[in-house]
């Protein structure tokens, strides 16, 4: 059997998703907003033809290179299904990635640089892949001990997630009010540029904050470098501080803020929780786990674990 070899993209170093590829066993593409694909669709529909080639061109056993930069891959996989439309992958880093296939995947010891732009100077989220040189790492890769992995059993796929149908009413206009950012900004030749940090953290972060009960005095910004300092007593110290929120521009990405913020936080001289956003999604992290993820919501695409961070944000 002939297998033809891909590039996939695991998302930009800012927002990157090659982790959700390795854990669950699947190659994800996007926008999965519009829907599945079928050969009836216009590819203008997906922002070119990207999907109709994940979707109609891939076939099973052909070979995935998971790359996460220009010329460097960190994993090399076999695709194990026909085209999936898998709804659990919409909101993953804030992507809709809802086209799938399974994969098993396996991880380099080290990501591999090939050291030129062996899949093109500007590589799309998805291509073929020609070079000689590339070709060659793939047919020794594959044919290196161990290979258990190209027959192993796939991992489970996550449930999906229901929408979260009772939105606390302090939230629904801000809701509403994301919702509609999220569908303007879309549209960038209509929008123009993007917001900005500073008027993300005016229009919702703060507003998000006081929904949820905390009183403007209670709310410090750029307090101490800090984009947001929420604190549990007065006065503003730093052992009064009770939450740090540190907030990017959006569509940046917000999982890479998570060291600024740690920084901050060794400033302080203080643990703390971390929040980290653009406006619409929020993602916490505990202090007392080692700064692991705990919550998480997108005001633009609720679901029900939201209420976790709704709960553990509000004012006690």
């Amino acid at each position: 059997m002939t297998r033809a070899t891909w590039q996939i993209s695991g998302g930009p170093a800012v927002r990157s998703y090659d982790g959700v590829f390795l854990k669950y066993g699947v190659g994800l593409i996007g926008p999965g907003d519009a829907g599945p694909w079928n050969a009836e669709r216009d590819d203008q529909e997906f922002e070119g033809g990207f999907v109709r080639r994940f979707a109609s061109e891939v076939q099973v056993g052909d070979v995935f290179l998971l790359r996460t930069g220009i010329s460097r891959i960190c994993a090399v996989g076999i695709v194990a299904s026909d085209y999936l439309y898998l709804n659990q992958f919409d909101d993953v880093n804030g992507w809709d990635l809802q086209h799938a296939r399974r994969v098993r995947w396996q991880p380099l010891p080290e990501p591999h640089e090939f050291g030129k732009p062996v899949f093109g100077a500007n590589p799309g989220r998805l291509s073929r892949v020609w070079s000689e040189e590339v070709l060659d790492y793939t047919h020794r890769f594959l044919h290196s001990p161990p290979t258990h992995w190209q027959t192993a059993a796939l991992p489970h796929l996550p449930p999906e997630q229901p929408p979260l149908e009772d939105v606390p009413a302090a939230l629904r206009g801000l809701v509403a009010e994301a919702n509609d950012l999220v569908l303007r900004v879309g549209d960038r030749q209509a929008f123009g540029e993007h917001p900005s940090e500073d008027e993300m953290v005016a229009h919702f972060v703060v507003p998000f904050l006081r929904a949820l009960g905390w009183p403007p005095e209670r709310i410090a910004v750029k307090w101490r470098y800090i984009d947001v300092a929420v604190f549990r007593a007065l006065p503003r110290t730093p052992e009064n501080c009770q939450l740090v929120i540190e907030a990017k521009r959006l569509g940046a990405g917000v999982e890479g803020a998570l060291e600024q913020a740690k920084g901050y936080l060794e400033a302080l001289g203080t643990p703390r929780d971390v929040v980290v956003t653009d406006g619409i999604r929020y993602r916490m992290y505990s202090c007392q786990r080692g700064f692991e993820p705990v919550a998480y919501a997108n005001l633009g695409r609720l679901k029900k674990s939201a209420a976790e961070l709704f709960a553990r944000m509000k004012r006690p």
